[in-house]
């Protein structure tokens, strides 16, 4: 796997292609020489591992092997690696001899270092940096930092020695990385960084492995990438990256971990922010990237430009995760047989109730309100699948319409109203509102007396220039955001 191990023992290893098709991946599956009982142990060791991940761990890492459909164990990798090929799948690789070696705990550190190696390959796409070998340091230090905190471990896990004398830690430890980088520094009349510092973003350790006198750089064996090609080896043979699948792949994990950090899932929050602040100083498609993520607004800043209308991407991830249905993992017990008979590792595909999605927009009309918030929202709700709208506008009293016609109001405001209306309480031209409705969006500039609807999480104000955000300051807060229209 990526960085983690110097040397496990392994029985065999063969060249992993460009692409895995589904004759590579036979191939791999009856590559391995482990007895039956060590991949059914090695097998139930990597299912408690994701179970903890998905649990208290790592959101990220359990995001990113509910997208490896495919995970097989096989002796042609020493160690794990996930290999994201050209056709546009991940695999999940794991020689079973060696998870079983070092034990659970030691599995779910092998797993979390592999997910954050392929996270960071998707945040740091610059080719020439990638293949610096200080900087490829530099990320082993930091992933297994993170992953020594997160789990609660001391100390690397182990596994056995090739020469079968004792045992020897797996991966790189930070620790003695940062003694030394200390050492080298103070023979050269330096002054090094603490720990902590050193450790604080994977661009702070690159910089400072850059003020030794001589740098150390990860072996090749380190690395199951590391030799192949598109990493500038020399072996070719490394276990493939491809870039585009690792482009799709990351953005779409740290797109479902946002939503979930949006959604109230501490865990999630936490590991993002941390992932976010460890990447400061790495360039400007990053800060790009996690603006287009939405990643002001989870740590409570104000974007730093204002050009880009933020609120549109805010309102799409956060109608997305109040309209997704839970979702649980299904294990299919015919497909799965079958597919345990051929030497198969069966699928776990997510199933959830379908139905259609009820939203309500509400719009006021007792003030100005640009013509763009109202046209860009007709066409988001309009193009969002199995959602059934239902339009309001409303100054003092409730108003339905149909996109297209023409809104009228000018009144004075209430919120109340449009409360009663969706919970079913108000007559509108002789009807109540009897559906159930996932999602309430309330356009207007605020100035109006507060309300407290019956489930406030279902409720997305979205607050024009100038006007009142009382919603986020509610008692419980409500989903806010200020809408901003071109350069203000």
């Amino acid at each position: 796997m990526n960085g983690v191990h110097q040397g496990a023992a392994t029985t065999r290893r063969a060249p992993a292609k460009a692409v895995i098709d589904l004759a590579d991946r036979r191939a791999l599956a009856a590559e391995c020489a482990a007895g039956p009982d060590v991949v059914a142990e090695a097998r139930r060791l990597k299912e408690a591992a994701l179970l903890d991940f998905g649990i208290k761990h790592s959101v990220v890492a359990s995001w990113l092997y509910a997208k490896c459909h495919h995970q097989i164990p096989t002796t042609a990798v020493p160690t794990a690696a996930v290999a994201a090929s050209g056709d546009g799948s991940c695999v999940l690789l794991y020689n079973p001899e060696f998870l079983v070696d070092i034990g659970l705990d030691g599995v779910k550190f092998v797993l979390f270092h592999e997910a954050r190696h392929l996270i960071q390959r998707h945040l740091y796409v610059e080719g020439a940096l990638r293949r610096d070998p200080v900087f490829t340091l530099a990320t082993e230090v930091t992933i297994n930092h993170v992953a020594l905190e997160r789990l609660g471990r001391t100390g690397l896990p182990t596994a056995s020695a090739p020469d079968g004398a004792g045992r020897q830690p797996v991966g790189v430890d930070p620790r003695e990385v940062h003694a030394a980088y200390a050492a080298d520094l103070k023979a050269n009349g330096r002054t090094p960084l603490p720990y902590k510092e050193f450790v604080h973003t994977d661009m702070s350790v690159y910089g400072e492995l850059q003020r030794m006198a001589d740098p150390p750089v990860p072996p090749p064996a380190l690395c199951a990438h590391l030799t192949g090609p598109e990493e500038g080896g020399s072996g070719g043979d490394g276990v493939p990256l491809d870039p585009e699948t690792v482009e799709r792949v990351g953005a779409e994990v740290l797109a479902e971990v946002m939503r979930q950090a949006r959604r109230g899932s501490a865990t999630a929050r936490r590991e993002l922010l941390d992932l976010a602040g460890r990447t400061d100083g790495g360039g400007e498609r990053l800060e790009r990237m996690w603006g287009s993520l939405g990643l002001a607004a989870l740590r409570g800043e104000t974007p730093r430009t204002r050009r880009v209308e933020w609120w549109k991407r805010w309102l799409i991830d956060t109608l997305a995760s109040k309209l997704r249905e839970g979702e649980r993992l299904v294990y299919p017990k015919k497909l799965g047989a079958v597919m345990l008979s051929l030497g198969f590792d069966p699928m776990l595909s997510r199933r959830g109730r379908e139905r259609t999605k009820v939203v309500l927009v509400a719009i006021d009309t007792s003030g100005s309100m640009p013509d763009e918030v109202v046209e860009w929202l007709t066409t988001l709700v309009g193009q969002t699948d199995g959602v059934e709208t239902h339009w309001l506008s409303f100054d003092g009293v409730v108003m339905p319409f149909v996109p297209g016609e023409r809104v009228r109001g000018g009144g004075g405001t209430n919120f109340q109203n449009v409360v009663d209306y969706a919970e079913g309480r108000l007559e509108v031209g002789g009807r109540r509102f009897e559906e159930r409705f996932d999602a309430a969006i309330m356009v207007t500039d605020g100035y109006a007396p507060h309300v407290t609807p019956a489930d406030p999480d279902k409720w997305i104000w979205l607050i024009t220039a100038e006007g009142d955000t009382w919603p986020e300051r509610h008692n419980p807060p409500m989903a806010c955001h200020r809408v901003t229209t071109g350069d203000r």
